[in-house]
């Protein structure tokens, strides 16, 4: 996968090899490793979104973002940055 970093919308590789651009909503670290949460970018934020949950991992020293392979690390990651979400509208 392919990214841009340093601004909130990045375009993203997906395995099929088509450009989709997403908008980076969250951060978040989970048992010692640092995971990125992105929506589709043309949704409006009312839409129900698909977050789709990165994570950071290192490649012949470069970061890279790589898909979240474990589903329970996934979900949890999920967990975590719906909650943050809600705490924000509060």
């Amino acid at each position: 996968m392919s990214e841009e970093f340093g601004n909130d919308f990045v375009t993203l590789t997906d395995e099929d090899g088509n450009e989709v651009e997403f908008e980076h909503i969250d951060t978040v670290e989970y048992k010692g490793e640092t995971y990125l949460a992105f929506i589709p970018a043309e949704l409006a934020v009312e839409e129900e979104a698909e977050v789709v949950i990165l994570q950071v991992v290192e490649e012949n020293g470069e970061e890279i973002l790589a898909t979240v392979e474990d589903d329970e690390v996934a979900d949890a990651v999920f967990q975590l940055v719906i909650e943050r979400a809600e705490a924000e509208e509060e």
